[in-house]
């Protein structure tokens, strides 16, 4: 197994970023030589080391044919932000330009749809579930841990104490966001109507998290518009502990057998 830690400009943000990747450290054995991969989302105050730092990711995916990219995306929700004009755009960077330049800078990792995932937690869970809803034509499964996945009715005293204009400078008006195509909600039944390729999705939320409302909403509409849902409560609150015990279960789920 291979880490690698990678600076690289991105012309979505008009800056320097970095990433941290992990790779098999030998050949694909599939015909194509091709290695599916994984990216990692982290959350709110987080960077590309959360998940290396936090967790066990690292020995959890030693010896599997996937590999793992965690990118940077600050305090953005992974969303394209009005307020930082041309050089905001963070979903096109972590959907379209990050994939790209990974498949660039490491020739060994797939490109094809059903080689592509993306999981992450809280901030990063939403991010995963904004990927899925909004480029489903891309990546073909999406797992979301603990995720403030139903911002349209934010609660914005328990999710950071900078309050309404910090939330104004990312989603814009409530009114605007309601509806838009990172309204989570809604964009599951507009995609559902879609005719695209809908995305499998894994949701998990802690009993005693403060976001377990905000899955429940997920999980309804996403069930009532027929998508391949599978949806997890168990006992947890939102913290490191839980997010490193189940991001061994969305290995298991995508089809690979963790580490352990």
């Amino acid at each position: 197994m291979v880490i690698c830690q990678t600076r690289f400009f991105s012309e979505a943000l008009g800056m320097q970023t970095e990433m941290n990747v992990i790779l098999p450290q030998r050949r694909s054995p599939r015909p194509d030589g091709k290695f599916p991969v994984l990216y990692l989302l982290h959350g709110m105050s987080g960077d590309s080391m959360s998940w290396l730092q936090l967790t066990n990711i690292e020995r959890y995916v030693d010896g599997l044919d996937l590999a793992v990219v965690m990118p940077s995306a600050q305090m953005s929700w992974y969303v394209n932000m009005s307020c930082l004009g041309r050089y905001g755009g963070y979903f096109d960077f972590i959907s379209a330009e990050l994939p790209s330049t990974v498949r660039l800078l490491f020739p060994q990792i797939s490109g094809e749809r059903e080689d592509n995932f993306c999981a992450g937690l809280s901030m990063g869970g939403y991010g995963a579930m904004n990927i899925g809803l909004n480029a489903p034509d891309r990546f073909c499964a999406v797992a979301s841990l603990s995720g403030a996945v139903d911002m349209a009715h934010r609660d914005v005293d328990n999710l950071t104490s900078d309050g309404e204009p910090y939330w104004l400078s990312i989603f814009g008006q409530r009114e605007d966001f309601a509806g838009s195509r990172f309204d989570l909600v809604s964009q599951a039944e507009k995609l559902a109507k879609s005719g695209q390729p809908l995305p499998k999705i894994y949701m998990w939320c802690g009993t005693e998290d403060f976001l377990l409302d905000q899955n429940r909403t997920m999980r309804d509409a996403l069930m009532k518009n027929g998508y391949n849902l599978t949806y997890e409560e168990s006992h947890g609150d939102h913290s490191w502990r839980y997010w490193d015990d189940k991001i061994r279960t969305v290995l298991k789920w995508l089809g690979f057998e963790p580490n352990m």
